[in-house]
């Protein structure tokens, strides 16, 4: 743990001196917690070139010191709100100068911060921490990894239980308990639909119930010691047709095209466009609404991205998912998901769990 808290606190460091900031508070917990290996849910760090504070309230004071190192823990006084508890900090340090991150800041904690930070200049610094997340170091990709192993099992787990007659709910469950009864947490909601329902990216399970020539689409991963993965395969139940396979091999062409051309300084532009364009090859382009693909660490939509309007330029260490999919209204939908490392070379594949068409009764 002292290595990893050690690297992310020089790393935002190294950031704040070539961005000319003397000195940024962190509130955002994501970030807390990836720089610090915190794990509970209240606390800032306010951090200059030479002195690193770490606060939190009196429920974490004991957590605080088991996790966090090299940096000194204050506990905020009770009774005393935490925007004059922190311009107390701020004061002691002498700071004139304040950056913060600003998207995750709202408009009434910054005028808040205003009126308590007195004589203290607050600056967004909006890529402080982003582009530090977006790069892995080699511990996190290691966790990444250990997360995406567990999804293959739960898929390899769970798809004993397709046929037909059973609920897309009772799918879900299983998703669920699997993970839970390996010690990981959700990364997020499982998503499964079938049948017609398969067409919505983003569909929660229902109680409809699997039946013969549906598409079923499962969507899931875990969070393993705070790192997520996220995987998505789609199978046919009992009796495929050519229409199925038609789909099916587009989607999964276009998911090995871009996994192929993934390399260090493509753009996420670059290669979301490619598998468009394996897509449109069939004319399905224009049932693609997303993009190809999100960055993946602490969180499951973490910094980064592949879509046309990212501007990620892809390096060593940025670990993203790459899911093109087909949606079909009134037909069914496909979507196949891995997640990859960039490496120094191309994209190294995380996810394992076989793409080639299952059908399952």
């Amino acid at each position: 743990m002292k290595t990893m808290q050690l690297s992310q606190i020089t790393r935002i460091r190294e950031a704040m001196e070539k961005e000319d900031i003397g000195a940024v508070l962190l509130t955002n917990m994501d970030s807390i917690a990836w720089a610090t290996g915190f794990t509970g849910s209240s606390a800032q760090v306010i951090l200059t070139p030479s002195t690193g504070l770490f606060v939190t309230d009196s429920r974490y004071t004991i957590q605080a010191h088991e996790q966090v190192e090299d940096l000194s823990i204050v506990t905020q006084t009770p009774g005393t709100a935490q925007a004059d508890f922190l311009a107390e900090q701020i004061r002691r340090l002498e700071i004139p100068k304040l950056a913060f991150e600003s998207g995750f800041v709202t408009v009434s904690t910054y005028d808040d911060w205003k009126k308590k930070f007195e004589g203290v200049e607050l600056t967004p610094a909006a890529n402080i921490i982003g582009p530090l997340r977006c790069v892995k170091l080699p511990h996190e990709v290691d966790k990444i990894r250990a997360a995406c192993k567990m999804a293959d099992a739960c898929m390899e787990h769970v798809i004993r239980m397709i046929q037909p007659g059973v609920s897309e709910w009772d799918i879900g469950l299983d998703i669920e308990f699997f993970f839970r009864r390996q010690g990981a947490d959700l990364a997020f909601e499982p998503i499964v639909v079938s049948g017609e329902r398969s067409a919505r990216p983003h569909g929660r399970a229902s109680q409809k119930k699997l039946e013969v020539g549906d598409f079923i689409t499962l969507d899931f991963g875990c969070q393993v010691d705070g790192y997520c993965s996220d995987i998505t395969r789609t199978f046919v139940i009992g009796e495929v047709t050519d229409r199925h396979e038609r789909i099916y091999n587009q989607v999964l062409k276009a998911n090995q095209a871009a996994i192929d051309a993934i390399e260090p300084g493509k753009s996420g532009k670059e290669i979301d466009q490619l598998a468009r364009d394996v897509l449109a090859e069939a004319d399905m382009a224009h049932y693609m609404g997303h993009g190809l693909g999100h960055g993946l660490g602490r969180l499951v939509h973490d910094f980064g991205g592949l879509s046309q309007r990212s501007d990620t330029i892809l390096a060593p260490g940025m670990v993203m998912t790459v899911e093109p999919g087909v949606y079909v209204e009134g037909f069914g939908g496909v979507r196949i998901e891995d997640d990859i490392v960039v490496t120094e070379t191309g994209a190294d594949v995380l996810t394992s769990f076989p793409k080639n068409l299952l059908v399952l009764s």
